[in-house]
Formats: structure tokens, C-alpha cells, sequence
């Protein structure tokens, strides 16, 4: 199997602000993997909150550069145990076991989706993600792209009238990312007055380590409250179950698609809400996660639509929300 790094800096449309930071370029990494004629492709993203970068990624990789070069690839499975024994990172994980399975998917001949017996026939619309900004700001880029759902980030001093400045703008669906900036009591306060303002859930209003107050929250609040932060491996499933209504699983967080459909798979047995979202990647991540569509109640896969300029081709999302899948096998990437 070979094996090709390519790193790449993507410029966003707008600067992206949330709770703890802000930037308007995203670092990226993706990589290819090919064999018999075929070739993979897959994607991580830099991220400070966690201290990754694409240097990191990619030296963690290339110390392992002969041992994939050798790897004996039948199933993504097997690879994706093979990275974890080698102590990989999580997102360089993510970024060669989205390879792998485009890759497998070419090999056979089929799409994921179809590989994993799933219809795309019903599926959820992804939301559009409106960074922190002025008022007038985030108005204005709602107005710049008419959406049916938007996820406002929140976690500012003035977090309910931004909302409700917002609605008067838009009959769409809101819902709201406050990056764990907010406490128990003000997740608790702010939920009546945001579910009369159209907010369908809250994501990861306090901060990841903070299950005591999840609880509290969990049995007051009045809107859905769904772990992001707090769910970020196979094993937060399960604890998520006692605190949240349901769970947005991160591909690069948690180390790809392979444990991302065992996330799922637990998460609905637990009765949870599955949502499966994205770190601003390219379409080569964000096609990887349409795969998924057919398993998911929510999705947030807008990172192509913030950028400037994509990298590659595979899944396209119209105007309505709408999904348009490729016609290549896999997740169906192609590199621009």
C-alpha cells in the first residue's frame, strides 16, 4: 500500500469565532492511500484545543511509514486496530481510517453507505454554523446564506439578546453551541427563554468536566442538552447516557468512521440522540460524514460551505440542504 501526506491550509469565508477562540484559516491535513489502482483519501484537522497540529499528525505517521507501506490491508478494520496498537493519535487516526475506507469502499466497488446497507432516501439537513460576531454581523451572514437550520455559537455576556435579534431575521430552526461557557444555572435560565425563541437543543453548554452540573442541568432544563466536548471516545457513550439527551460525535476526535458506527450504534441503544459533526474540514472529511447520513437524527457537516475555496470533490450540498452524492465508490472523493 502507498502511502501520500499533503498538508493544506484552508481559508475561511468569514473569521470563525467560538467561545475560546477564533481564525480564519484551518490547518489540514489528508491523506492518501492507495493500492491496486485505487486511491483513498482522508482528512484531519489542526485543532489548538486539544494541541494538535498537522506537523504533529504527520510525524506520528511517518514514524510508521514503512509499517502501513507493509500492512497487509483487507478491511478498514483491522487497519484502524493497527493504528491504535501503534499509539497513534486519535485525529491521525481519523485522517487514515477515513482513507481506508474510501479506499476499501473503491476496492469494492461500492459506496460506504450502500457497504453499511443503509437508503439515502431520508436523511437530516445539515445545520449552518454562525460564528460569534456583532450583531449585525451574524445577521448579515444569515442573510448571506438563507438556511433552514443555523447553529449559533454562543458564550458571550449578551448571549439571549443575540438570539433575539437574530430571530427577527429568520423563521428558521435554531440551535445553540455555547462551547462550555456557560454554568448550570444560566444553561438552566437561558433554556425557557431560548425554546420560545426557536432553539431546538443546546450543545455542550458547560464545560466537559463538569458532570455534576450536567446532571442538575439534565433534570431542569427544558430544551435537549447534547454532549460535544464530553463525548469525544467510544467509552464517554455510555457516561453521556446518564447527563445528556444525545451525543455530536467528532470523526477526527474520536479516531475515524470506524469507532464513529460503534459511537452510533451505542448511542441509540443508550436512547440517545445521534448527531455526528464536523471541525471545518474540506470535502474530504465532510463527504466521509455524509456516509453516515442515514444513521443520524442530527448533522452538522457545513465545513466545505465556510470555506473560500475547497480542495477536492465528492458530496455536494445545494442551496435547499439538499445532499448530492457522488457517483465514485467509497465516500466518493476525488482531489481538485
Amino acid at each position: 500500500m502507498q502511502i501520500q501526506l499533503k498538508k493544506y491550509t484552508l481559508s475561511l469565508k468569514h473569521t470563525f469565532s467560538i467561545s475560546r477562540e477564533s481564525h480564519d484559516f484551518q490547518d489540514s491535513l489528508v491523506t492518501c492511500l492507495s493500492l491496486n489502482g485505487e486511491t483513498g483519501f482522508g482528512e484531519a484537522t489542526a485543532n489548538p484545543y486539544y494541541k494538535i497540529t498537522v506537523e504533529s499528525m504527520m510525524q506520528e505517521i511517518k514514524k510508521i511509514e514503512k509499517e502501513i507501506i507493509s500492512f497487509n490491508f483487507t478491511t478498514p478494520e483491522l487497519f484502524y486496530q493497527f493504528l491504535v496498537d501503534k499509539g497513534l493519535t486519535n485525529f491521525a487516526i481519523c485522517a487514515l481510517d477515513l482513507a481506508a475506507h474510501d479506499l476499501y469502499g473503491k476496492l469494492q466497488g461500492k459506496t460506504l453507505y450502500s457497504l453499511w446497507n443503509t437508503n439515502i432516501e431520508k436523511y437530516p439537513t445539515t445545520n449552518y454554523t454562525i460564528g460569534i460576531a456583532s450583531i449585525d454581523e451574524m445577521v448579515a451572514k444569515m442573510k448571506e446564506k438563507p438556511w433552514p437550520i443555523y447553529k449559533i455559537k454562543l458564550g458571550t455576556d449578551k448571549d439571549v439578546a443575540i438570539v433575539k435579534e437574530l430571530r427577527k431575521h429568520t423563521n428558521a430552526i435554531f440551535r445553540i453551541d455555547a462551547n462550555c461557557a456557560w454554568s448550570p444555572e444560566e444553561t438552566i435560565h437561558n433554556a425557557p427563554i431560548l425554546k420560545d425563541l426557536g432553539v431546538e437543543f443546546l450543545e455542550q453548554p458547560l464545560k466537559a468536566d463538569n458532570w455534576e452540573g450536567m446532571e442538575k442541568v439534565m433534570h431542569h432544563s427544558i430544551l435537549p442538552i447534547i454532549a460535544d466536548e464530553s463525548c469525544i471516545v467510544e467509552s464517554d457513550v455510555e457516561k453521556c447516557g446518564l447527563h445528556f439527551s444525545g451525543i455530536n460525535i467528532k470523526l477526527t476526535k474520536c479516531g475515524g468512521l470506524t469507532p464513529a458506527l460503534r459511537m452510533i450504534k451505542k448511542g441509540k441503544e443508550l436512547g440517545l440522540k445521534v448527531m455526528v459533526g464536523c471541525m471545518t474540514e474540506s470535502s474530504v472529511g465532510i463527504s466521509a460524514i455524509a456516509q453516515l447520513l442515514p444513521q443520524l437524527d442530527y448533522v452538522d457537516m457545513d465545513g466545505a460551505m465556510l470555506l473560500k475555496e475547497d480542495i477536492a470533490q465528492g458530496v455536494q450540498i445545494t442551496d435547499n440542504g439538499s445532499v448530492v452524492f457522488s457517483n465514485l465508490n467509497g465516500s466518493g472523493i476525488t482531489l481538485l
